[in-house]
């Protein structure tokens, strides 16, 4: 239960480099977490990795933020944290062994980004980044530009670049706009 409760602390933890950009109030860790597994599931599909295990490295990607929060690029320059692999040890140590073991190689599997799976939860965290600045530009925030273009430079599949295409162009509403099937 310990890892669940601190696993809540994300739901309050706000996505700080958004203060950068202007955003007053950022979505939380959690809200980044959810969109970055429903979006590594359906990138999953279509790169021909295991949706599942893709979801599950998203959920768990930044689950070490609530010991070392979610630290800024511009800080990452001045600041050393340990690896995210110790953080989760850390936080999984009283768990069953089954549970600290599936979370432990789920974290080094994701943090070593060699798997299909790994790249895939790597693209749907750095797209959902893209997404966000979308939104944030949309709500009025002007400078979120070097979100979109780091996020953007990052992505590694086809299917992700496709989907940061169509999000650039498209806006994020049109699922308002659409008549209904009948």
């Amino acid at each position: 239960m310990s890892f669940i409760f601190e696993a809540g602390v994300l739901k309050r933890a706000a996505r700080t480099g958004w203060w950068f950009a202007g955003v007053k109030h950022p979505e939380s860790i959690a809200e980044h977490s959810f969109r970055t597994a429903l979006i590594g599931m359906m990138l999953a599909a279509m790169e021909g990795a295991d949706p599942a295990r893709v979801s599950m490295l998203c959920i768990l990607h930044d689950t070490q933020e609530t010991r070392i929060t979610d630290i800024p690029h511009i800080a990452k320059r001045y600041l050393t944290a340990a690896p995210n692999t110790a953080v989760t040890a850390d936080q999984v140590a009283g768990c069953p062994p089954a549970v600290a073991d599936v979370i432990n190689a789920a974290v080094a599997e994701y943090e070593a980004g060699e798997t299909l799976e790994a790249v895939v939860a790597r693209d749907a965290d750095k797209l959902e980044c893209l997404v966000q600045a979308v939104e944030y530009r949309q709500q009025g925030v002007s400078d979120v530009q070097r979100w979109i273009d780091s996020s953007r430079d990052a992505l590694k599949t086809a299917s992700a670049h496709r989907l940061a295409d169509v999000a650039l162009t498209s806006g994020s509403m049109p699922w308002l706009h659409r008549p209904t099937a009948k």
